[in-house]
């Protein structure tokens, strides 16, 4: 039995962002275990909230976890269906919980499941509280019946949404937004606290359908088109998609179709700097610093500039973001996958809120016109990235030789300084980079590029790949 319980547990890694893996992977015995070691970390104390997305498998995971801890003797809320990640986040922080549990797989396919731990304050959970977690893998523990915690079905949604129309100062009633919840758990939140706020929503797969239509709920371009022709046949304000667990979040504008990230997060940073949106701003302005991963456009770091704030740089992982925003109590934080934060609200990924003060941006000047605005002041930037196979066991010994064969120039420029706070990041005196870091859940190395023009990121992720493939293969041999 202590074999078996052994092996159980060595299937299970906590990530990223979490564990995740496909159904036959992911079953009930071991996300039990999961739900014994949290209630163990935390020793019985406190009352932790269990929440779920809208897969067909997460009401009944989330049964498991709340029977488990409160097994152990922890009191357990359960909200009354499922609901977006950044909804639990925020109710840990609102209602000084011990933490969160909340079983979602996020933007992976329907075959998917996961889980991740949420510690006190709803920022996402570091190395070494995840490392505890996975070192009390166990099976379930009960205490005698009368100690049993108690399992309580709660509404989390609406003192939410009171909070967020309460933090962003706006009145949407002369904004047209379309939502497209992609069948997840934004649906009946996000596009209902737009309408609280004065918005005409006109919605896209905001029905129920734990497939999610058969594919990934993940808002990239290529599964935003439907969305993306309603925005311009209607001339609508603003096009908004969620994820999965709606804590991310893709804008989609008349002209430029899905926008990319990067330049949104500039054009909402440069918002908000400029004192737009937020109420209280003693609340919300404390500081203009924002935190951005090591992936993520420069172009933040002009706008910065030119309002004479601070940039920091984490390595990629909101985890790394969230801690960085505390650390120096930044107005905002964000990554180049779409996962952005306002420190004062909620140190995590929060699509919902993000996305209402996106429709608030919007509503006093287009994202389309402050985008040329910033790309007229700044200059152009385009960015891209390739993959290269490596395998999960070598990924350590090729960075190792990638430090001792960084070239002088690179596509023709000159290097300029190298930063290796997550692989290596290489500057070029022509103001375009190029990023080298290995994937945290595939058996790859990722090349970014960063430059003026997109001929320009192509020749430095083709000089990337011919200076990382040889380690590659070197390391085979």
């Amino acid at each position: 039995m202590e074999h078996d319980a052994a092996t159980e547990a060595a299937a299970i890694a906590f990530g990223t962002d979490g564990w995740r893996a496909t159904l036959d992977e992911f079953t009930s015995e071991r996300l039990r275990m999961v739900g014994q070691a949290v209630a163990t970390a935390l020793d019985g104390d406190g009352t932790v909230v269990v929440g779920y997305d809208a897969r067909e498998t997460s009401p009944g995971f989330a049964e498991d976890l709340a029977d488990v801890l409160a097994g152990n003797g922890i009191d357990v809320l359960v909200p009354e269906r499922d609901v977006p990640t950044p909804v639990v986040a925020w109710t840990v922080r609102q209602r000084d919980l011990a933490g969160a549990l909340m079983v979602t797989a996020s933007h992976n396919p329907p075959e998917y499941n996961g889980v991740k731990f949420l510690p006190p304050g709803g920022a996402p959970a570091l190395p070494e509280t995840t490392a505890d977690i996975e070192a009390a893998l166990a099976p379930p523990e009960t205490v005698p019946e009368d100690e049993r915690g108690e399992i309580t079905e709660v509404d989390l949604v609406d003192a939410y949404v009171e909070h967020a129309l309460a933090a962003v100062e706006t009145d949407l009633s002369d904004a047209t937004i379309v939502y497209d919840a992609m069948h997840g758990s934004g649906r009946g939140v996000t596009d209902h606290l737009l309408e609280r706020a004065g918005a005409d929503v006109e919605r896209l797969r905001c029905d129920q359908d734990p497939t999610f239509g058969g594919d990934s709920p993940e808002p990239a371009p290529e599964r935003l088109e439907t969305l993306a022709e309603r925005v311009a046949e209607t001339d609508a304000t603003l096009g908004i998609a969620n994820d999965g667990d709606a804590d991310r979040v893709t804008v989609v504008t008349p002209d430029r179709g899905a926008l990319d990230p990067n330049l949104f997060f500039a054009a909402t940073y440069d918002a908000l700097l400029s004192g737009e949106v937020l109420a209280d701003p003693e609340t919300y302005y404390r500081s203009g610093d924002v935190v951005r991963t090591v992936s993520t456009s420069s172009i933040v770091d002009r706008v910065a500039e030119s309002h004479a704030e601070t940039v920091h740089e984490t390595p990629v992982g909101f985890k790394w973001v969230a801690q960085a925003m505390a650390d120096h109590d930044a107005l905002m934080g964000g990554e180049e996958s779409g996962g952005f934060g306002l420190t004062a609200h909620l140190r995590n990924k929060d699509g919902v809120l993000v996305a209402l003060v996106a429709a608030a941006v919007a509503a006093e000047q287009s994202y389309d016109e402050r985008v040329a605005a910033l790309l007229d002041e700044h200059g152009e930037i385009h960015q891209s990235r390739i993959s290269v196979d490596c395998p999960d066991d070598r990924k350590e010994s090729v960075l190792a030789d990638l430090e001792g064969a960084l070239p002088d120039s690179m596509a023709g420029a000159a290097v300029d300084r190298v930063s290796t706070v997550d692989g290596f990041k290489v500057f070029l005196d022509d103001g375009s980079w190029v990023l080298v870091r290995p994937s945290g859940t595939e058996p790859k190395l990722r090349v970014y590029a960063e430059a003026g023009s997109d001929e320009r990121v192509d020749e430095l992720l083709a000089a990337g790949r011919d200076l990382v493939e040889p380690l590659v293969s070197a390391t085979h041999e």
